[in-house]
C-alpha cells in the first residue's frame, strides 16, 4: 500500500509539473522594433501646421493567450527642426493587444489591434524659447502582418497618437514596419 501511495504521489507531482510547464509555454514574451513614417500636426485657435518625420518604437509585452497581450512601449513620434523652430514628440505607454492569426498553429497572416494610455512629452522651441508639456492621452492602432513561425513576425502598423502643448492640440499618425521576436 505504501508503494502504491508513493507511486501515486510521484505520478500526481509529474502531472502537476507538466501542466505547469504547459501553462508557462502557453504565454510568450515578445519584443518588437518599429520604424516608419510619422505625420505630425499642431493645431491652436484654428491655425495648424504639419510636417512629416521618421518614427521609431520599441514595444515589450506578454501574450497571455495567442490572441491577447499586454505591452509597454517607448516611441519617438517625431523630432524636426525647420528654420530655427524645433519640435519633438515622444511617448511612453501601456496597452492591450488583440490578435487574430489565420494560419495553422497561430502562424501565417494575422490582423491586430491595440489601444491603451500613454504619457506624451511634447516640446516646441524657437528663438531660444522652449515650451514643454506632458499629457496623458489614449492611443489606438491596427496592424496586419505575417508570423513566419512561433518566434518571428513582421507587421505593418498604423497608430493614432494625441498630446497637448498648453493650448495646442498635437497629433502624430504613424505608419511603421515592425519586427517582432517572441521568446
Amino acid at each position: 500500500m505504501k508503494r502504491f501511495t508513493v507511486a501515486g504521489a510521484v505520478a500526481l507531482a509529474c502531472l502537476t509539473l507538466s501542466s505547469t510547464a504547459a501553462a508557462i509555454q502557453a504565454g510568450q514574451w515578445y519584443g518588437r522594433f518599429e520604424i516608419g513614417h510619422s505625420d505630425l500636426k499642431i493645431e491652436v485657435d484654428g491655425l495648424s501646421a504639419d510636417d512629416t518625420d521618421t518614427a521609431y518604437g520599441l514595444r515589450i509585452g506578454h501574450y497571455f493567450t495567442p490572441n491577447v497581450a499586454v505591452e509597454g512601449f517607448y516611441s519617438i513620434l517625431g523630432d524636426r527642426s525647420i528654420q530655427g523652430v524645433s519640435y519633438d514628440m515622444d511617448a511612453v505607454g501601456l496597452g492591450v493587444v488583440g490578435k487574430k492569426a489565420f494560419g495553422a498553429d497561430n502562424t501565417g497572416f494575422f490582423i491586430a489591434g491595440r489601444a491603451g494610455a500613454q504619457s506624451v512629452n511634447t516640446k516646441l522651441s524657437a528663438d531660444g524659447v522652449s515650451l514643454r508639456d506632458r499629457s496623458t492621452k489614449p492611443y489606438v492602432g491596427v496592424g496586419v502582418g505575417y508570423d513566419f513561425d512561433h518566434n518571428n513576425g513582421l507587421s505593418l502598423n498604423y497608430d493614432y497618437n494625441t498630446g497637448d502643448l498648453f493650448n495646442a492640440d498635437v497629433t502624430a499618425q504613424t505608419l511603421t514596419l515592425g519586427y517582432e521576436y517572441r521568446f
